[in-house]
């Protein structure tokens, strides 16, 4: 007997709202059985759900994270899923690493220009004082 989850099981246990998987439903990344109105999803549901949750957290869209899990072969060589997984693996490091050059850069003028302000606070402050 295979395991089967309600919409509110993966809700409760990927603390997402069911509308977020109707939402991936929606986009064709996870196909429920129906019953009546009821969507029953496999275990193969639930960890292409996981693998998007995933994907999401490492920053990848969710066409880049069907594309990966789409390429998954089981018992076959999983090489190209993986090798395209370490590449956006690395551009998603790359876009973050020149981000936080630029955030560095930014506090670097952030900082000067409140330097520049104080300086010419105290030198208001002077100023009024020798009158």
């Amino acid at each position: 007997m295979t395991t089967t989850y309600s919409i509110s099981d993966l809700s409760r246990e990927f603390a997402i709202t069911t509308r977020a998987i109707r939402f991936y439903e929606d986009k064709g990344l996870l196909s429920p059985e129906r019953r009546g109105q009821a969507r029953i999803y496999s275990s193969g549901d639930r960890t292409r759900l996981k693998l998007i949750l995933r994907g999401k957290r490492l920053g990848l869209s969710l066409e880049e994270s069907r594309e990966i899990i789409d390429m998954y072969n089981p018992g076959g060589s999983n090489t190209g899923q993986l090798n395209t997984l370490i590449g956006k693996i690395r551009e998603r490091k790359s876009l973050l690493q020149q981000q936080l050059r630029d955030i560095e850069g930014m506090m670097g003028d952030l900082d000067a220009a409140e330097a520049r302000c104080l300086q010419a606070l105290q030198s208001s402050e002077n100023t009024v004082n020798t009158l």
